[in-house]
């Protein structure tokens, strides 16, 4: 997966811990103050200390359902312990007995639903811990007992754990997910781009079987019941559907044998460059386009202009390393130019062998029978940008 789907899975997996505690711990907060507010739990003065706590509470968590930072969570720990300290001091009078009942939904569902956003990191774990131990301490001298850890205090531990145990699961759980549904979609881009392929086989299988390999066949024949002008005819039609063929294009055909061609004369630009896109895109190469289409050139220039760029597409998707290139068109009133831009590995010009005649004979040497030019910058780690230029 690229950098960019990790850190959106990321953030989709700490937006849902952050809501997941924060539905908690409001749930939790509201049970826990309706038991508080029950007659004889707490008296008026305690119960009035313990109200602003309940409300800085119940804020903090629901700003941690909104904002990663911790400085919710360690405010919504601060007055968690606050309340538990506050019920324990003796102001006009003592506790009520039931008190013990009120601090379960407090400890072990309003505080502890913290432990949902603070199984991430290290540094959260650590203060998970702190706040555990402190929550079970206070709970357990809230309302004294004979046993080292009471029935309040289990329900503490269970509460914590669980919601620790629950915010680990989603934590290691979404991104896995994530990285099985990436590999799915994967296999299903490979499969389809494979039959993609195939088809495409098939399709210009069918198209030579009724063009080209007809024409061949006549010529075998030496021609026998056909006119010398219909063969010249047809071998020209063939030349032309050839010739949209290395330029990208997909011909229809109306019936077998009869191909719509377009005119070669004069060739919009962008009419022909959308093709060359198509093609390397089914190749598994991502090509952007930049700058100006709308540009008329004669057919001779059109096809070197074409056929180069396309060499210098091809070079970049076998030798460059990425599965995307950029190429700028722009114009003046005497020359078109392609800028064709990648990414890649690059290489030291002195180091191509004199001997590969790829980019001097389909590059240059084209570009240079039709008036233009072909100009290669490159270093290794650093890409490589060609600059192509071909007269109007």
């Amino acid at each position: 997966m690229t950098i960019t789907n990790v850190e959106l899975i990321a953030k989709e997996r700490d937006r849902l811990l952050q809501r997941s505690t924060r539905a908690i711990g409001l749930g939790s907060t509201i049970i826990a103050l309706a038991c508080f507010s029950v007659p004889g739990v707490l008296n008026s003065t305690t119960y009035l200390a313990a109200l602003p706590l309940f409300v800085v509470l119940a804020f903090s968590l629901f700003r941690v359902g909104i904002n990663r930072s911790l400085v919710w969570v360690l405010l919504g720990v601060a007055a968690g312990l606050g309340i538990l300290v506050v019920v324990q001091v003796p102001v006009g009078g003592a506790p009520g007995p039931a008190l013990g009942a009120a601090l379960v939904p407090l400890a072990a569902g309003a505080m502890g639903s913290f432990a949902i956003v603070l199984t991430t990191t290290p540094s959260r774990v650590a203060i998970l811990v702190v706040a555990f131990l402190a929550t079970l301490v206070l709970t357990e001298f809230a309302v004294p007992g004979p046993a080292i850890v009471s029935v309040r205090g289990g329900a503490v531990v269970l509460g914590w754990v669980l919601a620790a145990v629950v915010g680990y699961w989603l934590s290691a759980s979404i991104p896995r997910a994530a990285r099985r549904i990436y590999s799915i979609g994967r296999a299903h881009r490979a499969e389809r781009q494979a039959s993609e392929t195939e088809a495409q086989r098939r399709q210009g299988a069918r198209l030579l079987h009724d063009t080209v390999l007809a024409t061949l066949t006549l010529l075998a024949h030496s021609g026998v019941g056909v006119a010398a002008s219909a063969m010249q005819q047809q071998a020209g039609e063939d030349a032309r559907l050839l010739r949209q063929l290395r330029l990208g294009a997909s011909p229809v055909p109306r019936s077998s044998g009869d191909y719509h061609l377009e005119p070669v004369e004069e060739t919009a630009l962008g009419t022909t460059l959308e093709s060359v896109k198509q093609r390397f895109g089914r190749m598994g190469l991502e090509v952007s386009w930049h700058g100006t289409g709308q540009v008329l050139l004669p057919s001779e220039v059109l096809d070197a202009f074409l056929l180069a760029l396309a060499e210098c597409l091809e070079n970049v998707r076998r030798h460059a390393g990425v599965t995307d290139a950029h190429v700028t068109i722009t114009d003046d009133d005497t020359t078109v130019r392609a800028m064709v831009t990648d990414a890649g590995v690059g290489f030291d010009l002195k180091d191509i062998d004199e001997a590969r005649l790829g980019f001097k004979d389909s590059v240059v040497a084209r570009l240079q029978e039709v008036g233009g030019n072909a100009r290669l910058f490159s270093s290794p780690g650093a890409g490589t940008t060609v600059v192509l230029e071909v007269p109007k």
